[in-house]
């Protein structure tokens, strides 16, 4: 028997094996409420050499465009007293290329599969999703299990259409893009959010009624690194995206307030969970699934030490169905 497989027999020993993990993300039932972040886990299955994805509620893909995109220029990442900045700036291979040779070893691995995808324009999320829409009608066709159970839709990118913002930092921009994601793909839609905006349960709400199931909260915080010695910017573009334990009080804030707005939605909470009590901590402030990006840098197999770490925390306190933390923080 491994280490590995010791740690999780003993995880399980003080937690015993009764705790419902069960858990609802609009409409998806996941096994349980851990799932990896955009941006963290690569585009295919790099992360199951470490332990298998199919332990997990779900596989959050990186980031893909309709096209090929390069990227920003290096320096991409500069690590921080406690956390990561990045300006990797959405490189991906394009969905038809994901399509063909990333989701297949993923679909064996055994994973549930969530595909984020992004745009300069809104066109540009509608072609992704019509292309993904597609795919699934082909493998439905020949009697293949549906690979991908919802679009991640990362609004938090540049608007070409209005170069003064973001998508996510305008309820029109939020909405617009939502609605037309929603006409070209009938899966399941999440919108992940910014924090970077005056009003964040205001953009949800745009999310939420122009055709989200659920609210991915939070993306990075807008962050900058200097060197010194240089005098210029450490990061290739510039600035960056902050991400880590440092974010992690900002995602309990912006999942708390949005659940206090909209008591029903469906919440994904995402932002610094280094542990099975940080995940603790983003259920009780209500949301429903949490997950996890940053940690994955330090330790590839994060996302699974979280669960256990959270298995382990439920049978200590006698919680027997994580649908018990959900909100509780609320009264």
């Amino acid at each position: 028997m491994s280490g590995v497989d010791r740690a999780r027999r003993a995880w399980r020993a003080v937690s015993g094996t009764d705790v419902d993990l069960t858990t609802r993300v609009g409409s998806i039932t996941l096994s349980n409420p851990v799932m990896t972040a955009s941006g963290t886990a690569g585009h295919a299955d790099e992360l199951g050499t470490y332990f298998p994805l199919g332990e997990l509620g779900a596989v959050v893909v990186k980031s893909l465009s309709v096209d090929p995109w390069p990227g920003n220029p290096a320096p991409r990442v500069h690590q921080t007293p406690s956390g990561m900045l990045n300006s990797v700036g959405l490189q991906g291979p394009g969905i038809a290329a994901w399509l063909a040779d990333d989701l297949p070893p993923l679909v064996v691995s055994g994973a549930r599969v969530v595909v984020s995808i992004w745009g300069q324009r809104v066109d540009d999320y509608a072609r992704a999703a019509k292309q993904l829409n597609e795919a699934m009608a082909a493998a439905g066709e020949v009697g293949q299990p549906a690979p991908i159970i919802a679009i991640e839709v990362n609004v938090s990118c540049p608007n070409l259409e209005d170069r003064r913002k973001m998508f996510a930092h305008s309820p029109t921009a939020t909405a617009e893009v939502l609605g037309a994601v929603s006409e070209a793909c009938p899966l399941p839609l999440w919108a992940k959010l910014s924090p970077n905006v005056a009003d964040l349960a205001e953009i949800a709400g745009a999310a939420l009624g122009a055709g989200a199931e659920a609210i991915t909260l939070i993306n990075t915080v807008l962050g900058m690194a200097i060197d010194v010695e240089g005098r210029r910017p450490v990061l290739g573009a510039g600035g960056g995206g902050l991400s880590g334990a440092a974010i992690h009080p900002v995602a309990v804030r912006a999942v708390y307030d949005c659940r206090a707005a909209y008591p029903d939605a469906a919440i994904v909470g995402v932002g610094g969970v280094m542990s099975g009590v940080d995940a603790v901590e983003l259920l009780m402030a209500g949301a429903d699934a949490v997950q996890v990006g940053t940690a994955t840098f330090r330790d590839p197999r994060a996302p699974r030490r979280v669960l256990d770490e959270l298995i382990a925390w439920c049978g200590k306190h006698g919680v027997r169905s994580v649908a018990e933390l959900r909100g509780v923080a609320h009264g």
